[in-house]
């Protein structure tokens, strides 16, 4: 059996260097962060309280990986969850407006998608992502990484959602 740590994805200084940019700038404007996770099972949490200095900007995060975790934790609605199927763009944006309904947070981002091998009929790397904004219209973003890895697609998971960060702090 392989050893669990050498499965995880490992940061890299480039995504560690933007994620603290993206903090400090969310410090800057006073501004908090929620995370909903599905397919990248709380990295995002992970990346953003390993930067010290900026912890104030983070103020929690919900790992959601099973429909009914969805449901219970962020308040996704179990019928859009049977008709559009937990990866959706209408599930992404549920999940982000449910961080940020259910949180004390400025900015909600989400994620939800295939990181590993698919069933049948389903894209591995097919990846959905929302950011939910108080007061504005929450944005939607769908990529499609191909089957490059469980790894690798969290990774390009975490760049993504930097960018949508990025984009929210600027």
């Amino acid at each position: 059996m392989s050893d669990p740590k050498m499965n995880a994805p490992e940061t890299t200084d480039l995504t560690a260097t933007r994620a603290a940019h993206v903090l400090a700038r969310a410090c800057d404007r006073n501004l908090t962060l929620a995370t909903a996770e599905s397919c990248t099972g709380g990295l995002v949490a992970a990346l953003v309280t390993d930067i010290e200095g900026c912890s104030h900007a983070f103020d929690r995060g919900f790992v959601a990986y099973t429909d009914t975790a969805k449901q219970e934790l962020l308040g996704v609605d179990r019928r859009l969850l049977q008709d559009c199927g937990a990866v959706s763009k209408e599930v992404a944006v549920a999940m982000a407006d449910g961080a940020l309904m259910r949180s004390g947070a400025d900015l909600a981002v989400s994620v939800t998608g295939y990181a590993g091998p698919a069933g049948e009929g389903r894209e591995e790397g097919l990846v959905h992502f929302a950011l939910a904004r108080k007061g504005g219209p929450t944005r939607h973003r769908q990529e499609s990484f191909g089957a490059i890895g469980r790894e690798p697609i969290r990774q390009r998971c975490l760049e993504t959602v930097l960018d949508m960060l990025e984009s929210a702090v600027a």
